[in-house]
């Protein structure tokens, strides 16, 4: 019976639309995962290595897509936790994780959520991001569910490195579409020379002038590349 479930959400998985590790295809899963796992509104794909090199891949939606950039822009959350520990991250109640994520707590519930649910995207050692999900309103997620999650979060990291194999082979870019962070790489490394500063303290910089100012790192990012934020305006 497991087998039999099993080969049908790979199935599900391999015949979405897209390539893995596209924009398209990440989004398609993600919305597959709202059909499927029952009691979920949401759900978005994240690549992770670091704090810094991260890379949402997908989402349901555009909430989901915000409580993601949320996690990026603040460094904590249940999907940061998630990718550290290797383990699942269950909240079922964001509102008794205020002390945990302050920051995010503050910005997940002003926008309408209550639960959330994160479930690391890894084989053995490897460590590729996480699946995050969420619910609208608090409440669990059924025991069947959370198996559900586990499962698709394995077959969507297999897909992953499939994917990775066979562009390893043809020396092509097995990410070609993701959106993303690529410019905060970009503003980061102007910051860290015209400030004289190391990588991670011109993320932090870069990730705390977002944050007081309400935006997207990655649009944060875009003004310093275009020149639109002057590099002293960070350097406090």
């Amino acid at each position: 019976m497991e087998d039999r479930r099993r080969v049908s959400l790979w199935r599900t998985i391999a015949e979405t639309a897209g390539v893995p590790g596209e924009a398209s295809w990440a989004r398609e899963v993600c919305r597959m995962c709202v059909r499927y796992l029952a009691g979920i509104d949401a759900a978005a794909l994240t690549l992770r290595a670091t704090a810094r090199a991260q890379d949402m891949l997908g989402a349901s939606d555009n909430w989901a897509a915000q409580l993601d950039e949320y996690q990026y822009t603040l460094g904590e959350g249940p999907g940061a936790r998630a990718f550290a520990t290797g383990t699942a991250v269950l909240v079922p109640d964001l509102s008794a994780n205020q002390v945990r994520w302050p920051g995010f707590t503050d910005a997940a519930q002003a926008i309408g959520t209550g639960a959330a649910f994160a479930f690391p995207l890894r084989i053995g050692g490897i460590r590729l991001g996480t699946l995050d999900l969420y619910r609208r309103r608090p409440g669990d997620i059924p025991v069947r569910v959370r198996a559900d999650t586990a499962l698709i979060a394995d077959l969507i990291t297999l897909a992953l490195l499939k994917r990775a194999e066979q562009a390893e082979i043809r020396g092509e870019s097995w990410i070609r579409e993701a959106g993303s962070y690529q410019d905060v790489n970009i503003a980061t490394g102007m910051l860290a020379a015209r400030l004289h500063v190391s990588l991670d303290d011109a993320f932090l910089r870069l990730r705390a002038h977002a944050f007081a100012q309400n935006r997207p790192v990655p649009e944060v990012a875009r003004d310093v590349i275009d020149q639109r934020i002057d590099a002293e305006e960070l350097n406090e």
